[in-house]
């Protein structure tokens, strides 16, 4: 097989889904899974200064001095949320149309987000707190046949905070919190490529094709990769509380940014064989640079975050909640990927064949703000009604920028749930919201960076260089439940 070949076959990148890793299935824009509290998911994420449960640990963490005695809470969010895609095309470079499915669903029917608090009164100053809660959680499947497989396929990825916490009693009516954050991440991901116009320049290929009338080797051979990896990453949040008379408290939390790189091993293997020549030309894709097994890395950091919350006890029954969130989401304008071996790839500048050994895809991610208001209503002594919500802003810019792997949109949150106190010791909360978010289109390509596939201004990468679009819809149901007692 001659080296040249390689200067037209399409090499498919392997962790491009990372750079929305929480995307499809994720509830709140950009990274986020949505809500870390039954209680707040109740008000649509907007009572941060309530300071109702231990799981103030993740909202504010001064809201600990609030809570009494020891306390321990556990929940469990059931998510059901739907991706779907239509009118999806793709296209080779040269033109060539890509075949496959052009619609369907990529998000599971059901997941589940399990959240757990405890918070420990040291004195009538300090309180200690521990949060493990699941910040980021998704998984996304395109069929195997899909026009957009060469972009994405598959992904999974679960992160778990650990987040021990510690909040101090200022005066009679100002709080301080700050807490550690320990963050595992573990991710996974599955992309085909097309290796059809490299095996094309295999004589025994070339004669099947001419047996079978194939003149257009595109599509004949996919390559498959298979992707996982995980990292430990730290970072911190700190919170204050200010009750400014009895009526009325303030308050704003900040969540620093968290580094990883996520380390771990991409498998390369035949995926589709439409003409049966996979094992002839394995041995000449390894050679290439396509191990069976090689070390992969990739390099995220996740957005920091400002909050700005308020509540009204409008009277003894109704409290009003307010809350402004803003996100720097615009960290996330580029991602690479980094692979142990370099790979021959088409030299998309010049022609012919180079060597690379990294993929680079740009979002252009913005920054965002989300504005949330909600309620709560004392209907008796055990039960209270809570309301909320709230506007998220997308941190895509645009259909161009707008990732496969990730179709955010703007959304929408309307929730409801109740609060019901069992005894004096126990407290059961349940809620429900609809997430409704805005239908969108994306303009894919692998042109990684950049706006050309060829010539001046185009990038030589490790990809698949297909160029493509399709129509997304999606929308998701969450159902809460959280159990709190209070020792």
């Amino acid at each position: 097989m001659r080296n040249k070949a390689f200067g037209f076959a399409l090499k498919g990148s392997m962790l491009c889904v990372l750079a929305g890793w929480a995307g499809q299935a994720a509830l709140a824009s950009g990274y986020h899974f949505g809500t870390q509290s039954v209680s707040e998911q109740a008000t649509a994420n907007s009572s941060g200064a309530e300071a109702a449960n231990p799981s103030t640990i993740f909202y504010n963490p001064a809201g600990l001095t609030y809570l009494p005695g020891v306390q321990f809470g556990g929940s469990l969010n059931l998510v059901a949320p739907t991706v779907k895609y239509s009118n999806a095309q793709a296209k080779y470079p040269g033109g060539t149309a890509v075949q496959g499915q052009t619609s369907g669903k990529i998000t599971k029917d059901l997941v589940a987000a399990p959240h757990l608090y405890g918070s420990w009164q040291l004195n009538d100053r300090w309180t200690a707190g521990l949060g493990i809660y699941v910040p980021f959680a998704s998984e996304t499947e395109y069929d195997g046949n899909s026009v957009l497989r060469y972009n994405v396929n598959r992904t999974k990825l679960t992160s778990i905070d650990i987040n021990p916490t510690i909040a101090y009693r200022l005066t009679d009516r100002q709080s301080v919190g700050f807490g550690l954050i320990a963050q595992y991440s573990d991710a996974e991901l599955r992309q085909y490529a097309n290796w059809g116009p490299l095996a094309a320049t295999d004589p025994r290929v070339q004669a099947v094709m001419r047996a079978r009338g194939r003149a257009n080797p595109n599509g004949m051979l996919d390559g498959v990769a298979n992707v996982s990896g995980n990292d430990w990453g730290f970072g911190f949040n700190a919170g204050w509380l200010w009750d400014v008379t009895d009526a009325v408290r303030i308050g704003a939390s900040y969540r620093s940014k968290i580094s990883h790189t996520l380390s771990g091993t991409t498998e390369w293997s035949v995926g589709s064989d439409a003409l049966g020549i996979g094992s002839a030309v394995l041995p000449a894709i390894r050679a290439a640079g396509y191990a069976a097994s090689e070390g992969t890395k990739v390099k995220i950091v996740t957005p920091e975050s400002l909050s700005l919350h308020g509540m009204w006890k409008v009277n003894p029954v109704l409290n009003l909640f307010g809350d402004v969130t803003w996100t720097r989401h615009s960290r996330f304008n580029q991602l690479n990927i980094q692979y142990d071996n370099a790979k021959m790839v088409a030299n998309a500048v010049s022609g012919g064949v180079t060597t690379a050994s990294a993929t680079t895809i740009a979002p252009l991610w913005r920054d965002t703000y989300k504005v949330a208001i909600g309620a709560s209503y004392q209907y008796s002594d055990p039960l209270q009604l809570r309301f909320g919500i709230a506007y998220d802003q997308s941190p895509v810019r645009s259909a161009d920028t707008r990732l496969s792997t990730m179709p955010d949109n703007d959304r929408i949150w309307l929730s409801t749930g109740f609060k019901y106190d069992l005894n004096k010791h126990a407290s059961l909360n349940m809620a429900y919201s609809y997430i409704y978010i805005k239908p969108g289109s994306a303009n894919v390509n692998g042109y990684c960076g950049s706006s050309v596939a060829s010539g001046a201004g185009a990038t030589s990468c490790v990809s698949s260089r297909t160029n493509g679009s399709a129509d997304y819809n999606s929308h998701a149901h969450i159902l809460g439940i959280a159990y709190t007692y209070r020792f």
